[in-house]
């Protein structure tokens, strides 16, 4: 049974009642980011009931020590955390000598939380009674400014309602914060200064091992019916700074906490300033005020929107699912810092820690280089440039040579930080998804101009790569691909991995082309390429062997590429024939029976068949789509996406709909009943693709646009935004057709369904 309590709205996530079993799951689904930082959405006042407390810097880490009780030549030494940063947002409330406690109060009525994703603010309200019975409504609205991105601002109002009360207000920070996933127990911060000054206050500390230098801070204000209320005292702890406020107060007296706060780095400002520059922030949320900042943030959301929106009509629950995907990977990340990338939890919790897996390319880049713009996308592709030399440093720990590059699984500088050995050393599929973007960033933009400039180096880092991976089997006299791990991570240390072997196959094709294409178009980068990396003839010969007399796994009597040697040794049972107790199967079965079983985590030939669409007719995929997804499980987030994509070319369209309900309420619903830990991000931009690729049927095709719309039965029409080529069209469909509308200033033509179809600036073209 999946969790149903989040009420079903267009442009809101909203949840009525107090539920203690609940509230790890809503501080995931209201958590809030604005690129820079983001945090779950704890509560401000203290809370002794069951939390998860967290509060994130981006590009901020701690390299953990692997822990295993052996190594191995290569291991990585250390699994990159997503750091739990000093908090900001407490704000103690006691009343009459009694703390403000949702887990210890008397009664907790009218408990309702907001998050506005058009607007961008999370709001919470509620009636308590305390222990020694006071009664009081509060109402807290909280926001990140994507504005001033350093900033986060808190308004909360307290109103005492039965009797006059002694009221004690702390708002406070606390640098005295842990990880929950950590695996030493190592102290990741040490606290080196604590001030207060009026009514702000400041804790710097730093990261041990990576030495982030950081600046918390924070300035609080209170006033009573309007009227200022001074502070009483305040105090520098080891870890904490308070500020205390002690006043008397009547029934229906309304008490106003603003509170500003945030944080201030050594990766933007020199580590001596991060206090100057915390105060400059301050003063500019002051002269700005609390009502002006956040009519500044529903400007910003608003231009986000203009662009990145899907609107669906007839399907609430469909509709809050899509924009819910979409404000959380706008709220994780807005494009404008190439040194950052984005973590399969963004800013909702620490799993997996790492901020970059191959997610970022296979399913982030289409979302982002289509709702904003060609630069965006850009500093995705540049980040992997940059981390190039880490990448040949990580191939050569494991034994490669002549500047063969392997792309680490998880990173947060480039060096590979994930430490599950069947992963590290065996996805190696993730080298192919970032040659593949390349691929898929000029196929969309038409700006060739990365490729000389740094795409040719990663790509024939790469190729060396995969031309070293592979070994000759003189019993097949083919080049294999032996003991990987292929996106269906249910399967591990296989031979030939169909989707790895084409990849492999296919990046070496590609980089053979873009090699020809420079050297014929941009001399002096080809020279400056070919002096760096010594690349001769001799070698890329070599390639081309491999490429050409690759192996790729077949069955005659299904007539299907095989998912790797020995899938069909397998007990091949559907799983519609599993008992449903036994689900999900990663919960309930051993490691040992998953690896037996045929149960695919994921897409993995049909990921192929999703990169690579135009190498295979529709009813090559039809006949692969029901020979494999009978034995998907989908319990990767990454899953549902791709078949709902998959399912609506081949025309099965409420199949395809059950899959994009899935994506888009993975979380919202908790299908994996684990949405506690944190979010899934990145699958976040499978959802947006399994409607403008899956329902909207966009492919770039013989260099032009094309459009094959479909609508879900249930659905009355929908509608999306995409940039190509710095235009922008919009697309809707309804259940009669589909009209396009251009925003630019020359005219362009477009194919729906095969068809040519002319668009002129401004006006709508319906088919």
């Amino acid at each position: 049974m999946n969790q149903d309590y989040i009420i079903p709205n267009p442009w809101s996530i909203i949840e009525e009642g107090f539920d203690a079993e609940r509230v790890q799951s809503s501080e995931s689904l209201f958590s809030i980011g604005n690129g820079a930082m983001g945090q779950r959405a704890n509560f401000e006042e203290d809370y002794s009931g069951e939390t998860f407390q967290g509060s994130y810097i981006a590009g901020v880490y701690y390299p953990d020590k692997t822990k295993v009780g052996w190594w191995k030549n290569g291991y990585p030494e250390y699994f990159a955390k997503v750091l739990n940063a000093p908090s900001w947002i407490g704000i103690g409330i006691t009343l009459d000598g009694e703390k403000l406690d949702l887990a210890t109060c008397k009664s907790v009525n009218d408990f309702k939380r907001e998050l506005n994703m058009k607007e961008g603010w999370y709001k919470r309200s509620f009636n308590a009674v305390t222990k020694n019975n006071v009664e009081v409504a509060v109402s807290v609205t909280r926001f990140l400014s994507i504005a001033l991105d350093e900033l986060g601002a808190i308004a909360y109002s307290i109103t005492p309602k039965n009797k006059a009360v002694a009221i004690k207000i702390t708002p406070y920070l606390d640098s005295g914060i842990t990880n929950r996933d950590t695996n030493w127990d190592d102290k990741f911060w040490e606290t080196t200064n604590v001030s207060v000054q009026d009514n702000t206050a400041f804790i710097e500390a730093h990261t041990l091992k990576t030495n982030f230098n950081t600046c918390t801070f924070m300035s609080s204000t209170v006033t009573k019916n309007g009227q200022p209320v001074s502070i009483t005292n305040s105090r520098e702890e080891e870890k904490q700074a308070v500020l205390e406020y002690e006043f008397e107060a009547n029934a229906n007296d309304t008490i106003l906490i603003t509170k500003y706060g945030g944080y201030t780095v050594s990766r933007n400002h020199d580590k001596s300033q991060l206090i100057a520059a915390a105060k400059q922030t301050l003063a500019a949320a002051d002269s700005i005020g609390f009502e002006g900042l956040l009519q500044r943030q529903k400007e910003e959301w608003a231009k986000i929107w203009e662009m990145s929106d899907i609107t669906i009509e007839g399907d609430v629950k469909a509709q809050q699912g899509i924009r819910f995907n979409i404000f959380q990977l706008n709220q994780t990340y807005l494009g404008t810092d190439s040194r950052l990338n984005i973590g399969p939890k963004g800013f909702t919790g620490e799993k997996y820690g790492g901020s970059t897996y191959w997610d970022t390319e296979a399913y982030c880049l289409p979302f982002y280089m289509t709702t904003k713009n060609e630069t965006v996308a850009r500093n995705l592709l540049k980040y992997r440039y940059d981390h190039l030399e880490k990448a040949i440093e990580n191939a050569e720990k494991l034994g490669f040579s002549n500047g063969a590059a392997l792309y680490p699984m998880v990173t947060m500088n480039g060096e590979e930080c994930h430490n599950e050995w069947e992963i590290t050393f065996e996805e190696i599929h993730r080298n192919g998804a970032i040659a593949f973007a390349i691929y898929n960033y000029y196929r969309f933009t038409g700006d060739y101009s990365y490729i000389p400039e740094m795409g040719l180096e990663v790509l024939i880092g790469i190729a060396r790569f995969w031309h070293q991976r592979a070994n000759y089997s003189t019993h097949k006299n083919k080049y294999m691909i032996l003991g990987v791990t292929g996106p269906n991570e249910y399967e591990n240390n296989v031979n030939n991995n169909w989707y790895t072997n084409y990849l492999a196959k296919w990046c070496i094709d590609y980089c053979l082309e873009q090699i020809q294409k420079v050297k014929d178009g941009y001399s002096e980068d080809y020279q400056r390429i070919i002096g760096h990396t010594k690349l001769t003839d001799a070698e890329l010969d070599d390639w081309k062997k491999v490429a050409s007399n690759m192996y790729f796994p077949y069955s005659e009597t299904h007539d299907v590429y095989l998912q790797q040697d020995g899938f069909l040794d397998k007990e091949l049972m559907p799983v519609t024939e599993l008992d449903k107790t036994e689900r999900p199967i990663n919960q309930k079965w051993s490691w040992d029976r998953i690896l037996r079983s045929p149960y695919i985590k994921q897409a993995d030939v049909l990921q192929g068949f999703y990169f690579f669409e135009d190498h295979f007719t529709t009813e090559q995929l039809e006949k692969h789509f029901d020979f494999y997804e009978p034995f998907t499980v989908h319990e990767s987030s990454l899953s549902p996406c791709v078949h709902s994509i998959q399912a609506a070319k081949l025309g099965r369209m409420e199949q395809a709909y059950t899959f994009y309900l899935r994506t888009s309420r993975l979380d919202l619903d908790d299908y994996n009943k684990e949405v506690e830990e944190g979010l899934h991000i990145t699958s976040m931009a499978g959802t947006w693709m399994s409607i403008v690729e899956g329902f909207g049927g966009m492919r770039v095709l013989e260099d032009k646009l094309n459009f094959f719309p479909q609508i879900p039965e249930n659905w009355e029409g929908y509608s999306f935004k995409v940039n190509f080529r710095n235009r922008i069209i919009t697309v809707k469909v309804s259940k009669t057709g589909s009209s396009y509308q251009l925003n630019g200033t020359e005219e362009m033509s477009i194919r729906v369904n095969g068809e040519r179809v002319v668009l002129k600036p401004g006006e709508t073209v319906a088919v």
